[in-house]
């Protein structure tokens, strides 16, 4: 996918004056650096100290190791998954190939690669992946588990391989600060977890060709921040790289220059990326998860070296745990909002290990539990080895700085996002929160007022997800549209406006009204409850949306308004993966199994449409669920079309079946 004229005309607009000449200072620091690349300063004597305490890897749970030594077997032999390509090449991998595409990114000078032209480069998040070296740590962490030298070699052997292929400034591996950001983390991580095996000193601190590859990571870091309308989650990956590396890599004359600019662009940046709600800002569930991955990998770092932290960077970190404890449903789900990439901050376990279980774990050895958690169950590996570096956010016999939630919180006002939960573990996520972050709100969806709804765990009502960002523009543009969520189209028009892939030209408003999640008993099985908002995102029309929650009858109803002239309407409602459904004029028969169980649900639509049912459809594409970033699979889509007049109201009622 190119960019055309339009759309940097577009990017450029929503620029401030400040970022507009940052990015120019940054275009002639490019052109500079082509010609005159300086070598990095001699080093002598370096060591390496940011070890493991001794206890941490006895404290790894015997299921969890075996996880992950059964993961890192596999990865040895070559066999690894990127985003649904399965590859068998990893023995030794050509970096700069796409399998998916068979295509092999140029070489040159970094910045005049086209990365985002697929049929110059390839498809380069199946390039960038494996770069960001995250499967190496699963490998050097079999090792600190094993003792078995296999594993390291391994290791070394790659990484000796990748610094060949990749001298500085050359090549697809060197554009994006993202990816130097979490390649510096993971290395950090490699050098670490192979501490007793011999060689490890030869690879990273005593290896002339190591010490040139980390000096010009956070050289290039220090001169190319993410700014303005992009400094999200990509700025949060650029601080954590360059925090962990100038810490626990701490060799250079420019070291303590570079921590203390990072840990202060840190703070700035996770308060600035996050509600005071602990959500994060980019409303996307797998950047909020990435951002307190690295965010906790960060301070652990600066633990280990005794680098004070801000008290205001832990308390980020605390406000996103305890937020994420909130919103998950009762299998540890959050929910599918926004853009997800499945991208992680760190990785030492293997791929059967549940993400968000092991961040709550996490949040429990630093920030400890409160008692509306829910339970977690799974182990895994990560947890034990941060929770070994990091401090504890209040020390024994101290009172923590900040009041937490005496109660599990329902609403989030300031992200307008509300979750409704009743009897027999149904759980609703209501959207009425602001379009994206920044002025491109780029990894936002047009899914104002959007429902989704889970029963013990099962998508139910289900967000489609994202499956693709570049290469497809015809897949970028329907998952993120308004037709692929469930909620209410006008005019066969998104609400808000796309001016690219990663950029949004006009953002609709939403406005919660009413927001009652506790609905007197509804968590235990009675009450209702309630939730009321509409959005401004068709000109002359408002769009209001009220759902309830009814207990006692394990109901779900939802009352969509449009309020303005007569207007075309289209409205979607997207089955999970798992559900059967049988529609008959405007009432579909649901049916699923869990746990070998069946069950049942009757979804009654509004009369006053015209229903269809649509499944796997590509021209356009409708009907769709992705499970993860590079995967789809077939999924019913019902879609009810017809016209609002003045004041129309639609209702639909899901009920539950005992």
């Amino acid at each position: 996918m190119t960019m055309s004229a339009g759309w940097y005309a577009r990017r450029l607009s929503a620029m401030g004056p400040r970022e507009i000449g940052g990015r120019a200072g940054d275009a002639v620091r490019r052109r500079r650096w082509r010609s005159a690349r300086p070598d990095s300063p001699a080093v002598t004597g370096a060591r390496f100290t940011a070890v493991l305490p001794a206890e941490a890897l006895a404290a790894v749970p015997p299921d969890a190791a075996k996880r992950l030594v059964a993961e890192a077997d596999r990865l040895m032999a070559g066999h690894a998954e990127f985003f649904g390509v399965a590859r068998d090449d990893l023995v030794d991998p050509d970096w700069w190939f796409d399998p998916k595409t068979g295509r092999r990114a140029p070489s040159g000078y970094a910045f005049d690669v086209p990365y985002r032209d697929e049929d110059a480069v390839g498809d380069i998040k199946q390039i960038w992946e494996p770069s960001r070296h995250q499967y190496l740590t699963v490998l050097a962490a079999a090792y600190a588990l094993t003792g078995e030298e296999r594993y390291a070699e391994r290791v070394a052997a790659h990484l000796r391989s990748w610094w060949t292929a990749n001298p500085p400034l050359r090549g697809v591996h060197w554009i994006s600060g993202i990816e130097l950001g979490i390649r510096l983390l993971s290395w950090v991580w490699i050098r670490r977890l192979l501490d007793g095996w011999t060689g490890a000193a030869g690879l990273f601190e005593d290896n002339p060709v190591a010490l040139d590859q980390i000096w010009h990571h956070q050289r290039w870091l220090a001169a190319f921040p993410s700014r303005g309308s992009s400094a999200n989650n990509h700025v949060i990956a650029e601080d954590a790289g360059q925090l962990a590396a100038a810490c626990a890599f701490d060799w250079f004359p420019s070291s303590a220059r570079w921590r203390d600019g990072a840990l202060r662009s840190l703070e700035r940046q996770l308060r600035g990326n996050t509600f005071p709600s602990g959500l994060n800002r980019e409303l996307a569930t797998e950047y909020h998860g990435l951002v307190l991955e690295l965010g906790l990998a960060a301070v652990a770092e600066a633990d280990a070296a005794r680098v004070p932290v801000p008290r205001t960077v832990r308390l980020v970190l605390l406000r996103m745990t305890d937020a994420l404890a909130a919103v998950v449903d009762n299998r540890l789900r959050p929910p599918r909002q926004g853009d997800a990439d499945d991208g992680h901050g760190l990785i030492v376990d293997g791929p059967d290990t549940d993400r968000w279980a092991s961040l709550l774990a996490t949040g429990d050895a630093v920030f400890g539990r409160l008692p509306w958690w829910p339970e977690v169950t799974g182990t895994d590996v990560r947890t034990p080895l941060l929770g070994a570096l990091l401090r504890p956010y209040a020390r024994p016999g101290t009172t923590p700085a900040v009041t937490r939630p005496a109660s599990r919180p329902g609403h989030f006002a300031d992200a307008g996002l509300t979750v409704l939960r009743g009897p027999d573990e149904i759980w609703c996520r209501c959207d009425g929160g602001p379009h994206g972050f920044l002025s491109i709100a780029a990894h936002a969806h047009a899914d104002a007022l959007s429902v989704e709804v889970r029963q013990d765990g099962v998508d139910v009502l289900a967000d489609p997800g994202t499956f693709c960002y570049h290469g497809q523009p015809e897949w970028r543009q329907y998952f993120r549209s308004t037709l692929g969520h469930n909620t209410l189209e006008l005019d066969g028009a998104d609400q808000s406006v796309s001016g690219g892939p990663f950029l949004w030209t006009r953002h609709a408003r939403s406005r919660v009204l009413v927001a009652e999640p506790a609905g007197g008993s509804a968590g235990s099985g009675s009450g209702t409850a309630r939730w009321c908002a509409e959005h401004d995102g068709y000109p002359g029309s408002v769009h209001r949306r009220q759902v309830e929650l009814i207990g006692d009858s394990r109901e779900l109803r939802v009352l969509d308004e449009v309020r303005g002239p007569r207007r075309a309407v289209r409205l979607a409602f997207h089955l999970g993966p798992r559900i059967v459904a049988d529609l008959v004029e405007n009432r579909a028969a649901l049916t699923w199994t869990k746990d070998g169980e069946d069950r049942s649900a009757a979804l009654d639509l509004p009369e006053g449409l015209t229903w269809r049912a649509h499944r796997g459809a590509s021209a356009p594409p409708l009907g769709w669920y992705s499970p993860g970033f590079g995967r789809k699979e077939p999924a019913t889509t019902l879609v009810g079309t017809g016209f609002a007049d003045g004041v129309a109201g639609f209702t639909t009622v899901l009920r539950f079946h005992g």
